[in-house]
């Protein structure tokens, strides 16, 4: 098995895991938006981890895992997930030939199992909820000796990640800020991992639904707790905050934003209206979350991670029948 204490979650990890990311990856953009930029009076770039081959930022981490577990001989991986998570370890697992089993909650999104399934890795669906789906899947790893990657407490999947923020600092060395969305945290983590080592000054904003709240509890607890998980947006639904990535970013956020079920549908959206991108609840949910933040972040030079894009057609569809944009969006 990996000897996670030979690679601890680090910036010098990162920057060996953004190596093996660009085996398979190429940096993702980062464009400013004239029309967001005067929404918010300030600079607005988004990150585009929508563009990635799976529609997220998630395959960063996923490779860096696959890499580690062939290397150690590991030859099948399994994982629980709503979607983005399992689509990422399932693809990096095609890519570097590791067998992949991914358990998904019943009645999920039909968009994810499609493109989980079209790796070739088995989908399982068991349970109502991300945690019911979870509770599976360590007997089968025993049964099966598979290599159980935890979709959060995996030092590898967030070194991985943190190659996104790399590439900020490098298109965007004077940035001031970063709106996150969080759902298990991983993304998070990484990305105080990389800041704080670069410049400790930028500030670091996370978003989750008030209906998924686990890691802003946490965070405003100072300790895990657990919570309801409701959302529609899969990249939220997590009913408890992890301990490896809460214990990188708990003391390590400038402030956290909740949102509304409406309002995540309106990020979605207000994403289309101004990027023309389709994205998912929580990829979208960082611009909600600035507008919220206006005034913290007027004059400031920002990132929105735009995590994600897959959505379901009923999702999008609410979205874009949820508000006018004949007249434009005036806040």
């Amino acid at each position: 098995m990996i000897d996670h204490k030979k690679y601890p979650v680090s910036y010098e990890e990162v920057l060996k895991a953004q190596k093996v990311v660009y085996d398979y990856l190429i940096p993702t953009q980062l464009t400013r938006y004239e029309g967001l930029s005067s929404l918010l009076n300030a600079e607005i770039f988004v990150k585009h981890e929508n563009h990635n081959p799976t529609g997220t930022f998630k395959v960063r981490g996923g490779i860096n895992l696959m890499h580690h577990l062939r290397r150690s001989g590991i030859d099948g991986v399994i994982t629980f997930s709503t979607g983005n998570h399992g689509l990422s370890i399932a693809q990096s697992a095609a890519w570097l030939g590791v067998k992949a089993t991914i358990v998904v909650p019943e009645n999920n999104n039909p968009v994810k199992n499609r493109s989980i399934k079209s790796t070739a890795a088995t989908l399982i669906e068991a349970g109502k909820t991300f945690e019911e789906a979870s509770s599976v899947v360590a007997e089968i790893a025993a049964k099966q000796s598979l290599y159980y990657a935890h979709p959060a407490n995996e030092p590898h999947l967030i070194n991985g990640v943190g190659s996104e923020f790399v590439e900020i600092i490098e298109q965007l060395p004077e940035l001031d800020a970063i709106i996150l969305p969080i759902g298990a945290g991983s993304e998070a983590a990484a990305a105080v991992t990389v800041f704080k080592a670069i410049n400790p000054d930028i500030q670091i904003f996370a978003v989750q639904a008030e209906s998924s709240c686990a890691a802003y509890k946490s965070w405003k607890a100072g300790k895990i707790v657990s919570s309801a998980n409701t959302s529609f947006a899969g990249g939220f639904a997590t009913g408890i905050a992890y301990g490896l990535p809460f214990g990188i970013y708990k003391d390590n956020l400038e402030d956290f934003v909740l949102l509304s079920e409406e309002e995540i549908y309106e990020g979605i959206a207000l994403a289309g209206y101004y990027t023309h991108n389709l994205l998912e609840g929580a990829g979208a949910a960082t611009i909600m979350a600035a507008i919220t933040l206006k005034s913290l972040l007027k004059g400031k030079r920002v990132a929105l991670q735009f995590s994600g894009c897959n959505a379901s057609p009923e999702e999008i569809q609410k979205a874009f029948g949820s508000r006018s944009f004949s007249d434009g969006w005036v806040g």
